[in-house]
């Protein structure tokens, strides 16, 4: 058995709530360089937001006065917990194709694990690899 979740995740993670607006997401995005957000209220993981989702879902449409609730993924969400295994992780965001996984505690979002945090770590290069090509790899259109 290797490390777990708990050992290597962010705690410190940037979030936004679900009434906060698109722009104010998008800035936090740019300022932090990530590509995607935890939407969280009173703790709780509400959903994911990414620089997609906000492309598909309000760019595109031409409404830039969305709420992060209007745009984010909230359905199907994928998330670990801190006593998970690094390995089980790095397979799960593999299969999800997911490039980020939040962690979850009795309902609180306690941290963030990246594919990049896996990379870092010896022992798990080539899971983070292996992940990072399946994640990259195209998938079908929903």
């Amino acid at each position: 058995m290797g490390q777990n979740l708990g050992s290597i995740m962010h705690r410190n993670v940037i979030s936004v709530s679900p009434q906060q607006s698109i722009k104010e997401a998008a800035e936090l995005m740019k300022q932090n360089n990530v590509g995607s957000l935890p939407v969280v209220e009173n703790g709780q993981l509400k959903g994911m937001l990414t620089d997609r989702d906000i492309t598909l879902r309000s760019s595109a449409d031409g409404n830039l006065n969305k709420t992060v609730a209007e745009c984010m993924t909230s359905k199907n969400l994928v998330t670990g917990t801190s006593n998970m295994d690094v390995h089980e992780a790095a397979e799960m965001m593999s299969q999800h194709k997911i490039r980020r996984l939040p962690v979850v505690e009795n309902n609180q979002m306690v941290g963030m694990i990246s594919i990049g945090d896996l990379a870092t770590q010896d022992e798990y290069q080539n899971e983070a690899g292996e992940a990072l090509t399946n994640i990259s790899s195209p998938s079908k259109p929903e």
